[in-house]
C-alpha cells in the first residue's frame, strides 16, 4: 500500500510512503527544470546513479558528500555551491536530497541558499530521515559552536519515503530512527506507544506492516505540528513546533560532547528519559509515565542511561538553539501527549535528573 500525507503549510506538499513511490519523482522535479543536483552519501552511489538513469532528459549532477553529520559543515556546503555554480544552476533547477537526515538537512540548505531558494525534493533512506529530518522544512549545517545553528526554513516540493530501502539498514540505524517515532508517541499520539508495547520484537523487521504503520504515524504527527507552527513561533502561547524538540536539548549536547560518535536516536532516547525525570521531579508527571519512557525505549533496544560528567553536558546545553538569553528551555510533559516548556530550571534540579540516569 501507498500512503499519502499532506503537510498543510503555506506551500503544501505531500509525503508519500510505501513501495515503488520513486515513480513520482519526475513529477516532483517539474517540467521547467533543466538541471538536477543529487546530494548523496558515498554508500548511496548506486541509487544516485539509478536516479540519473531515470532522469535521462535532464543534466544530472551527483554531489557525493560525507556520511552522517560530517556532511553538515561549511566546507561541504561551499563545495556544493561550487558545483551548482559551475553547472549554471538557475531558479528553475532542482536539488534532490538522497540519504539520511544529515544529507537531507544539507541538501535542503543548499537549495535554500542557492539563488535565495530553489526547488528541492527529499528522498530519505533511513527511518530517522523519514519521520524527522525530511519533513518540515528545517534545513541547516553545524558549526563548532553547536548543532544546526546555521540554517533556514525551506520546504520541499515533496518527500518520497521508499520503504524498500529500509531492508539495507543495520539494526542499530533502524533503532535510532524509532527513537523519533517513540517521541511522537509521547508528545502527541499514544497509539504509537501502544503498538510498540504490544509487539516490540516486530519492530526489528523493517518489512513488517508494523514498521510501516509506525513510520506513517510518526510522519503524521510531524506534519500536523509543522502545519500549525512552521517556524517554531509558538502561536498563541502554545508549545507549537517546539514540542518536536522533546529530548533534544540534552540529546544534542550528548552528540556534541561525543563528537557525533553517538547516533542521533540514541542521544535523543537518553534525552527523553532526562526530561521525563525533570517533569517527574517538578511534579508534572507521575512515576508510571516516567517508567514508561524507560520501558518503551529499552524495548526498542535504545539506551536510557548516561555517565557523561554533568558539567560537560551543562556547558553544551547552554549552546542549544532553544536557549533564550541565559535561560535554558526544556520541552517536558504535563501528562502523556501534553507537551509544555520548562524554562530556566534550577541547575540543582538538572543535576539531580541527570544523576538518575546513571546505570
Amino acid at each position: 500500500m501507498t500512503t499519502r500525507l499532506t503537510v498543510a503549510t503555506g506551500a503544501p506538499y505531500d509525503v508519500v510512503i510505501g513501495h515503488g513511490v520513486l515513480s513520482e519523482l519526475r513529477g516532483l522535479v517539474g517540467t521547467d527544470a533543466r538541471r538536477v543536483a543529487v546530494v548523496h552519501s558515498p554508500t548511496l552511489q548506486d541509487r544516485a546513479e539509478a536516479l540519473r538513469s531515470e532522469l535521462t532528459e535532464l543534466d544530472v549532477h551527483l554531489l557525493e558528500v560525507p556520511d552522517g553529520e560530517a556532511a553538515k559543515n561549511a566546507d561541504v556546503l561551499t563545495s556544493c555551491w561550487r558545483t551548482l555554480g559551475e553547472a549554471g544552476f538557475t531558479r528553475s533547477d532542482v536539488v534532490i536530497g538522497l540519504g539520511g537526515g544529515a544529507t537531507t538537512d544539507l541538501a535542503g540548505f543548499v537549495a535554500a541558499s542557492w539563488l535565495r531558494g530553489v526547488r528541492f525534493v527529499n528522498l530519505p533512506t533511513t527511518v530517522l530521515g523519514m519521520v524527522d529530518a525530511a519533513v518540515g522544512g528545517k534545513t541547516g549545517i553545524n558549526t563548532e559552536a553547536g548543532k544546526n545553528l546555521v540554517g533556514a526554513f525551506h520546504e520541499p516540493a515533496g518527500v518520497l519515503c521508499e520503504l524498500d530501502v529500509l531492508a539495507t539498514l543495520p539494526p542499530e540505524e533502524v533503532r535510532s530512527g524509532l527513537a523519533e517515532v517513540a517521541k511522537c508517541g509521547f508528545i502527541a499520539d499514544p497509539t504509537i506507544l501502544e503498538l510498540i508495547e504490544a509487539a516490540p520484537e516486530a519492530v526489528a523487521d523493517t518489512a513488517s506492516p508494523l514498521v510501516a504503520e509506525l513510520i506513517t504515524k510518526g510522519i503524521a504527527v510531524k506534519a500536523a505540528v509543522v502545519a500549525g507552527d512552521l517556524k517554531e513561533t509558538g502561536p498563541g502561547g502554545s508549545v507549537g513546533r517546539e514540542a518536536l524538540n522533546y529530548g533534544h536539548t540534552l540529546g544534542h549536547a550528548l552528540e556534541r560532547v561525543n563528537s557525533f560518535g553517538i547516533r542521533h536516536g540514541e542521544a535523543i532516547s537518553v534525552g527523553m528519559v532526562f526530561v521525563a525525570e525533570l517533569a517527574h521531579r517538578s511534579g508534572r508527571i507521575d512515576a508510571d509515565l516516567l517508567e514508561r519512557h524507560r520501558s518503551v525505549l529499552r524495548s526498542l533496544g535504545l539506551p536510557t542511561t548516561d555517565e557523561t560528567p554533568f558539567d560537560t553536558l551543562l556547558e553544551a546545553m547552554r549552546l542549544d538553539k532553544k536557549t533564550r538569553g541565559t535561560q535554558l528551555r526544556f520541552v517536558v510533559l504535563d501528562d502523556l501527549a501534553r507537551p509544555a516548556v520548562l524554562a530556566g530550571p534550577d541547575d540543582d534540579l538538572l543535576r539531580e535528573a541527570h544523576a538518575a540516569l546513571r546505570p
